[in-house]
């Protein structure tokens, strides 16, 4: 069982791509606690419905309002600054129950399809600031390739942990820190970090998770990312990305750009052997309004690219709003077409279509993994599946219901060839509307 990465020539020559540039980052504010201090409401209503195009199997509808209310101080005067985030939220159950839970809005019922009318929690964040470097403890709200807590549903995840970021490089970012805790986005508690797609075994769970990362956007158009991360006991994950805009002239604009994962087990390996380099590679060019993006993508391993739960830290082209396309030795190929309709007079008014296939190998799966057995498939040798997304979305641009955001999501999943072993058929539908209130 392999430990640690091999920094190979490779690796070092990527992560050498990413330059240093020795200039002082502006001198931070010097907004007083309550001087800078602010106060913002998020509420959004959220509906999903899950079909599942399997007689044999009920379908999830559920209904809710969620409110977000989010408290952030200034710092206190001096060369180290102290300051501290309050946050706090509910949701409610408008509809989803005899049978219908389970779409990932509201908590799972206690087995008799009903959700619990309503589920709350609160957290907060001590925060101390000196120069350009930024430390927090407590509740956080963390946003990177390794670790992002999922925001695609009522109410986001958040961490229970410490950070530290650095910003004393112009176009550099430099971030890392510990996390023990997850609060799931549909739960009122916290629980140890798990996994997307793998089954820890019974009673045991990863303690922590630590990461580390740097951010570059140094030149017009040019950004790069490199990340390590452990969870620990299961995996250590590595990222790294690159994405450059080239504008052609004021109307035509090209957009390629590649991210790449590699994680492999680490310690008592809780999730059985992985070593798995996933990897998505896309090319989007720009017309006025209009961009066509074509994807590939491709799953290096007899385990399927993971990450963590209920998290958004899955920077893959073809992750889509059902599937994310990362199968055991899966590949996959995606077209987009986007239209943002500023071009006809409706500013604020913004869709995509795409369509994406992959095809993978079951029957390459480990049938006595301990955390990914049930991917085994001995009728997948040549497993196929197909997603449709429709996305259309609306944020209102002046008056009082300014920035209300409405948007409609439809996305069909067809599977063939032994995929049923994973996932069944399924539509799946989406509503969603967000109001933002700036109290101050």
């Amino acid at each position: 069982m392999k430990t640690a990465l091999t920094f190979t020539p490779l690796f070092l020559a990527i992560a050498a791509t990413i330059s240093p540039i020795a200039h002082a980052a502006d001198t931070p504010p010097t907004d007083g606690f309550v001087e800078g201090s602010s106060l913002n409401i998020n509420t959004r209503n959220y509906y999903m419905n899950r079909d599942r195009r399997d007689i044999h199997t009920d379908d999830s509808k559920e209904w809710g309002q969620g409110f977000l209310g989010v408290f952030e101080s200034g710092y206190t005067q001096g060369t180290v600054g102290f300051g501290l985030d309050v946050h706090g939220m509910l949701g409610l159950k408008l509809d989803g129950g005899g049978g219908t839970d389970g779409s990932s809005i509201l908590p799972y019922g206690s087995g008799n399809g009903k959700a619990p009318g309503s589920f709350s929690t609160g957290g907060g964040t001590l925060k101390i600031r000196a120069l350009d470097t930024e430390f927090k403890a407590g509740d956080l709200f963390l946003n990177n390739p390794v670790i992002a807590g999922g925001m695609t549903r009522m109410l986001p995840e958040t961490f229970r942990g410490v950070s530290l970021t650095n910003h004393s490089l112009d176009g550099w970012m430099f971030e890392g820190g510990q996390a023990s805790f997850a609060k799931l986005y549909n739960q009122s508690g916290h629980g140890r970090i798990g996994t997307s797609y793998g089954a820890l075994p019974k009673g045991q769970d990863s303690q922590h998770m630590n990461w580390a990362g740097v951010a570059w956007s140094g030149l017009p158009g040019l950004t790069s990312n490199l990340y390590a991360s452990e969870l620990k006991d299961v995996w250590n994950q590595y990222y790294y990305d690159l994405d450059y805009t080239y504008a052609v002239n004021d109307l035509v604009s090209l957009n390629p750009g590649l991210h790449f994962y590699h994680t492999q087990d680490t310690g008592n390996a809780l999730l059985g052997d992985i070593d798995n380099n996933t990897y998505s590679l896309h090319f989007t060019v720009g017309v006025g309004n209009h961009s066509v993006m074509a994807a590939y993508q491709r799953v290096n391993g007899n385990t399927p690219f993971d990450y963590i739960a209920q998290g958004d830290s899955v920077y893959l082209d073809n992750s889509q709003q059902y599937s994310d396309f990362n199968g055991p030795n899966e590949r996959s190929w995606k077209l987009k077409y986007a239209y943002d309709f500023a071009g006809l007079g409706v500013p604020g008014l913004t869709s995509a279509v795409s369509y994406i296939s992959g095809k993978t190998d079951l029957t390459k799966v480990d049938p006595n993994s301990r955390g990914y057995s049930a991917w085994y498939s001995a009728d997948g040798k040549n497993a196929k599946h197909w997603e449709r997304d429709i996305d259309l979305k609306y944020v209102v641009q002046g008056g009082k219901a300014k920035d209300l955001a409405v948007r409609l999501q439809w996305a069909t999943n067809r599977g063939s060839n032994g995929y049923s072993a994973v996932d069944r058929d399924v539509d799946e539908y989406r509503v969603i509307v967000d109001y933002p209130i700036n109290v101050f």
